[in-house]
This record gives structure tokens, C-alpha cells and sequence, in this order.
């Protein structure tokens, strides 16, 4: 089982996902299904957040936890990121820096 730093850096997490994927047996799962993995889970964390604000859901549907679909599309991100050997704490910073010079409208 790998471990994680007392204070991990966002590299660190994405290493982390790396080492669990080899362990795991997911390490050759392409970026492709990842992706279609990544968005099963964003429909999970819908069902979630609704049935948080009480809105409709289909009653036999398994709902998880809000903090639980979160941190699966974490893992999936990191995933996706590490198949493409992207850095997303620098392309974080990269983006924001251009988001930065954008005019931010209300409308």
C-alpha cells in the first residue's frame, strides 16, 4: 500500500494515484475509459448533491456520500493527468495566470 505524505503537494497526490493504480491493477486502463469512468462518477456526485437538497431521486438508486464522489473524481483526474504527464499543480498555476488577464462578467 503506498503512502502519503503527512502534507501532501498536489504532485504528491497524483504520484499517490499512480502507485494505486500499479497495486490496484488499473495501471493500463487508458485514458479513454478513464474518462468515461470520470464521468460516471460526476453522475454519482449529481445524485448526491440532490438528494442534499432534497431534491427528487429515483429511490432505489445508490446514493454515496458528496465528500466520497468528490475525492473518486479527484482520483480520476489525477489519473487522466499521469496518462498524459501533466502536472496539475503547474498547469493550475499556467491556467489561473490566464484566467487572471480575462474580464469576468456577472452577465
Amino acid at each position: 500500500m503506498p503512502e502519503m505524505n503527512e502534507k501532501p503537494t498536489l504532485e504528491d497526490f497524483q504520484k499517490y494515484v499512480a502507485e494505486l493504480e500499479l497495486e490496484r491493477g488499473f495501471s493500463e486502463q487508458a485514458a479513454k475509459e478513464k474518462c468515461l469512468l470520470l464521468g460516471e462518477e460526476v453522475g454519482e456526485l449529481f445524485k448526491a448533491v440532490r438528494k442534499a437538497e432534497g431534491i427528487a431521486i429515483d429511490p432505489n438508486s445508490r446514493i454515496g456520500d458528496i465528500g466520497d464522489e468528490l475525492v473518486d473524481i479527484f482520483i480520476y483526474i489525477c489519473s487522466i493527468a499521469n496518462r498524459y504527464g501533466i502536472n496539475l499543480e503547474q498547469a493550475f498555476l499556467a491556467k489561473e495566470a490566464k484566467n487572471k488577464k480575462r474580464k469576468w462578467s456577472n452577465v
